[in-house]
């Protein structure tokens, strides 16, 4: 059985009864909460309940980590990546499914990279996603069917050596992870175009950030890919560059008002050329090892502000609040208040802060544990401001 609504086995049946049941208290957590979306969890870990209640759990701590509810109306990305990040959704396939295109030529990685930090990437990673979710459910309302995963086309024409730089290959990896642990089912298929000669030592690069299931939704297309493109898209809603009759609204046949073409980022918009910040402390976090630095706050409401760069290598970071006295509590034990992230603080300075809701001992984590070869040099400056009158 397929597993979906309507092709359930009793097994899966049942195993959807306990996972409702045992999520109960996060279900109005989550954006959906009909069949359709829990089994895309179920599915996700073959049916396993407690691996897919695992699974969700993370996702809800992660979409109030993110924001995501409001991510869309709240958040706008920086110019430089809604200027130079290709791609866009345009049209839908021939089962309702929106096409999102990734634009690879085009991309400039090191020169994003250098001007925005990469939390803002996934940021917008995931607003993208928050907004092809919502046009699946308009989609699922409009044709009175369920519609829930995207259709996606990769258009590799330019692939080089350039996207294959270190940082930029990690943060792809990154955000391919979020991907995966909270749009579960999220891709029906990905068509990939145009690939080079190069493509095969990119996909060696990233396909272990990709699950079994998604990998088995790759199809590299050949010369005839307009053609098979056709096959699963009507013509009019295939922009005319990719084989189709669909053009802008003043005949453009990119259809750029709907999917952007990126390039060369200007180096005005780089941030380190930009910034002069002067870093109260220098330290040394040594290869496969944790720094915490305590900070005490002494009224609710006030403000924790850091701001920190390294040297060479991309730092983890977090921020947890003591929940026992001493500094003996160990990291796993602490209220995590900044989810833990590497930062490409090497390339772009980090300078952030949070509302500390309640007082008490506030400890910042340079997390340089996944490091086994480097330390890293990492500056920093961390403030605690009274809260406002």
């Amino acid at each position: 059985m397929s597993g979906r609504v309507g092709e359930l086995s009793a097994k899966q049946a049942d195993s959807l009864t306990q996972f409702r049941y045992r999520i109960g208290d996060i279900l109005p957590e989550l954006p959906a909460q009909h069949d359709h979306y829990l089994l895309r969890w179920l599915r996700a870990r073959s049916f396993s309940v407690p691996k897919a209640e695992l699974m969700i759990r993370k996702h809800v701590e992660f979409r109030k980590n993110m924001k995501a509810d409001t991510i869309i109306s709240d958040w706008t990305p920086p110019e430089v990546i809604t200027r130079y990040v290709s791609g866009g959704m345009c049209g839908h396939d021939k089962d309702g499914n929106p096409i999102w295109y990734d634009v690879l030529g085009p991309l400039d990685p090191k020169g994003l990279l250098m001007s925005a930090s990469k939390q803002d990437f996934l940021r917008t990673k995931m607003r993208n996603m928050e907004m092809l979710q919502r046009e699946c459910q308009k989609q699922s309302e409009k044709l009175g069917v369920n519609v829930e995963s995207v259709t996606l086309i990769y258009d590799c024409e330019g692939l080089g050596f350039k996207h294959l730089w270190k940082p930029a290959i990690e943060t792809y990896g990154e955000i391919l992870t979020m991907f995966e642990d909270n749009y579960p089912e999220g891709l029906k298929r990905v068509f990939l175009i145009k690939a080079p000669k190069l493509f095969p030592m990119a996909y060696t690069l990233i396909k272990h950030f990709l699950s079994e299931e998604t990998r088995h939704k790759l199809i590299i297309l050949g010369g005839d890919w307009q053609e098979v493109l056709r096959k699963h898209v009507d013509a009019e809603q295939l922009p005319v560059v990719y084989g189709g009759t669909r053009t802008d609204p003043d005949g453009d046949p990119r259809c750029r008002t709907m999917i952007n073409y990126g390039g060369i980022v200007p180096r005005s918009y780089y941030i380190q050329n930009s910034i002069k910040v002067q870093y109260d402390t220098s330290v040394t976090v040594s290869r496969g090892a944790v720094l915490q630095l305590d900070y005490h706050v002494t009224a609710p409401c006030s403000l924790l502000r850091w701001q920190f760069t390294s040297d060479g290598a991309d730092i983890g970071f977090g921020v947890y609040r003591r929940t026992a006295p001493g500094d003996q509590q160990k990291m796993a034990d602490m209220l995590q208040v900044v989810p833990s992230q590497r930062y490409n603080a090497h390339l772009v300075p980090e300078d952030n802060m949070i509302t500390c809701p309640e007082p008490g001992v506030y400890v910042l984590c340079f997390d340089n544990s996944y490091s086994v070869l480097h330390s890293k040099r990492v500056s920093y400056t961390v403030e605690v401001l009274p809260p406002s009158p």
